[in-house]
């Protein structure tokens, strides 16, 4: 069965008023999982030495002791702490740990983390685009380190690039990281150049008014026959749900059958190189309608093919 990991104090993570990246998003996104037949845990906080593995110490160091006691502390144009917060980031960190352990003992076939703040954009020592701490990456690093996985493989598929993930995994072989996201678009990166040194980086920008089909033939033409040809022992997905045509942040014109299309390919690629096992993170998505119908549609998916 899919497992959802979540926790209430995801909800004490607050922004300024009128910020894109409202407590709403998280509260739209359990009601609209509320009727599935899934398993539900609640979240733990992850621990230093998995933290530590993508984060140094000061950085960690830095971001609690910025933690205000009322109010906000802004990091940058874009990113706040609250008072709930920095439990908030870790609950969200540990979630993803959690998720990999899930499914490497066979507990759960897939797992989808439904937390907040997400990760996909913090860098090695850089808070930045809503994000503290790079929770996908941070599940890659822990698959490979703590299972001795030797191919994990990452698709990120937020209308914006995941610049944190790609910085968190640029020096590592072992893992292979797919982007596709709307360029010219925050935060800039994400070039087809941009490769890494070991060639396991493939960015596919795509420009803005595209729509699902070609998202569609981006995934068929780089991701799937790459995906095939890594053989991936387990697959992590940054589910990111603004690439939807309602969503007021971008410009791609996806709709919600397109998340639930790529789930199913990538589930298939899965099945076919690792036993199913996937371990999807919420990002971004800020239209509360559109990111409630295409999450509910991307965790059906999983949900059902948790047989295959």
């Amino acid at each position: 069965m899919t497992l959802v990991i979540t926790h209430p104090d995801a909800l004490r993570h607050e922004n300024p008023p009128g910020h894109p990246e409202q407590v709403a998003r998280l509260k739209v996104v359990l009601a609209a999982l509320e009727g599935m037949e899934l398993d539900r845990e609640e979240a733990v906080e992850a621990e230093d030495a998995a933290l530590l593995r993508c984060h140094p110490r000061d950085y960690l160091d830095r971001i609690a002791a910025a933690v205000p006691a009322e109010g906000w502390a802004q990091l940058d144009p874009d990113t706040f702490l609250s008072p709930g917060t920095w439990r908030a980031a870790r609950l969200a960190a540990g979630a993803a740990v959690r998720a990999v352990d899930a499914v490497m003992a066979g507990e759960a076939r897939n797992v989808f983390c439904a937390m907040r703040p997400p990760g996909h954009h913090a860098e090695t020592a850089t808070p930045m685009g809503f994000c503290t701490l790079g929770n996908v990456a941070i599940a890659a690093r822990h698959a490979l380190e703590a299972h001795g996985l030797q191919r994990v493989a990452v698709v990120d598929f937020d209308v914006h690039h995941g610049n944190g993930t790609q910085d968190l995994l640029w020096d590592e072989p072992r893992a292979r990281f797919w982007s596709t996201h709307q360029m010219p678009l925050w935060p800039g990166s994400g070039a087809p150049s941009e490769t890494g040194p070991h060639g396991t980086i493939t960015n596919l920008p795509l420009p803005p008014g595209s729509d699902g089909a070609a998202f569609r033939a981006a995934m068929e033409r780089e991701i799937l026959p790459g995906l095939d040809d890594f053989a991936p022992e387990l697959l992590l997905i940054s589910a990111g749900f603004d690439a939807h045509r309602a969503d007021p942040l971008a410009q791609l014109e996806w709709e919600t059958e397109d998340f639930a299309w790529a789930t199913e390919r990538l589930c298939d690629l899965a099945w076919a190189h690792c036993e199913g096992r996937v371990v999807s993170c919420l990002e971004g998505g800020y239209d509360l309608d559109a990111l409630a119908a295409a999450a509910a549609a991307h965790v059906d998916v999983l949900r059902r093919r948790t047989d295959g």
